[in-house]
């Protein structure tokens, strides 16, 4: 029954049903929150306010318009060549998060953002010949084209 009450105790204090009075920040037991103090587990400074400048600028993605490539020009490249992306629901500049291809997924892509339905990218010199799919991959999720041919 004492194990039932303190596993109650426990579930109200964490849902703030239930607080812990604290006189000052110094008699704080490790672990509490106290206003203007910080989370003193952590020993860190409570974030009160908000930066207005910064809420203005920061970019709002749209996460439910999921990308879709519709075509890769040209299908047949060799490493080095740029290909044009086009394809839809892209985002916007601030938002957009890279390209990849699939046979040198670790490789760094270089690739220029055109506009919502536009990529420009440079193949990888590391990506093998054959067959390879180009990933679009923005904040919503991430779009794959058809096939490619990488060629020597």
């Amino acid at each position: 029954m004492a194990t039932s009450f303190l596993r109650g105790l426990l579930i109200a204090m964490s849902l703030g049903c239930i607080g812990i009075p604290v006189g000052s920040v110094g008699m704080a037991q490790e672990g509490s929150d106290i206003r203007g103090s910080g989370f003193s587990l952590f020993d860190m400074e409570a974030i009160v306010g908000y930066d207005e400048d910064k809420v203005k600028n920061d970019p709002v993605c749209d996460r439910e318009k999921r990308p879709k490539i519709l075509k890769v020009e040209p299908d047949v490249v060799k490493p080095g060549d740029r290909v044009v992306i086009t394809g839809e629901n892209f985002g916007t500049k601030e938002c957009f998060r890279g390209i990849s291809f699939s046979k040198a997924s670790k490789a760094k892509v270089d690739y220029k953002y055109v506009d919502t339905s536009t990529l420009e990218a440079t193949v990888p010199e590391a990506t093998p010949t054959g067959m390879t799919f180009v990933v679009a991959i923005t904040g919503a999720g991430s779009a794959q084209s058809k096939g490619v041919l990488i060629t020597r």
